[in-house]
């Protein structure tokens, strides 16, 4: 469905944030990390503007699969089942980062957060006209929901590589979806999914406030 060489549609990616929710609209960490998957890769053809965040995804993405198929791997099937898990048995750092660095709780709030940024500007993108400067909706989305975790030094530098983002026509070509105008009308389809997902998962952090973890 999703050939690794050509078969690349940002459609199918975002579709696949629908999957995660099962009927008692529990996340599945399994549907979830390949839809993450998909949008580095969409995130990667674009050039090395975005390693920023990619990079540091990957990496969120193996500590999360790495979980997922360890010993304690059935407790990592879905969010609400990790989370109740870690917080039960005080596998979380609270206050500062130390004995559990890479606790699952730790590692997908940092995806949560790079989800809403994406979330941001794909949705920019999707409402924006055809002029409009992508870095501008870049720098927006990015100073809305990620800049406030980042130090001075790197949101400088994130803002500077924004100005040679590509046109907003690039974008929308580059999710292999048809022309700009279908690819406009698929976010529209898909992005709901992806909202949906981060409401229910900064509901479930807030309620047991993990929305601040070191």
């Amino acid at each position: 469905m999703d050939d690794p060489e050509t078969g690349f549609n940002l459609k199918v990616v975002l579709v696949s944030f629908q999957q995660c929710l099962n009927e008692k609209e529990e996340i599945l960490l399994d549907h979830y990390i390949t839809g993450w998957k998909g949008l580095v890769r969409f995130l990667s053809s674009l050039g090395t503007i975005f390693s920023f965040i990619t990079k540091d995804v990957a990496s969120k993405l193996q500590i999360m699969e790495h979980l997922r198929t360890g010993p304690q791997g059935e407790h990592y099937s879905s969010l609400q089942s990790m989370v109740a898990y870690e917080v039960g048995h005080q596998l979380v750092d609270l206050e500062r980062r130390s004995r559990h660095p890479d606790s699952g709780c730790r590692t997908v709030l940092r995806l949560h957060r790079a989800l809403h940024w994406l979330q941001l500007f794909l949705e920019g993108l999707r409402t924006s006209p055809e002029d409009a400067r992508t870095s501008t909706l870049c720098s927006d989305s990015y100073n809305t929901s990620l800049a406030a975790y980042h130090p001075w030094i790197v949101r400088r530098a994130v803002t500077v590589a924004f100005c040679t983002l590509p046109t907003r026509k690039v974008f929308l070509e580059a999710m292999n979806v048809g022309t700009p105008e279908q690819a406009v009308e698929m976010l529209g389809e898909a992005l709901p999914f992806i909202e949906h997902v981060y409401d229910i998962s900064q509901k479930l952090y807030s309620e047991h406030s993990l929305l601040d973890l070191p």
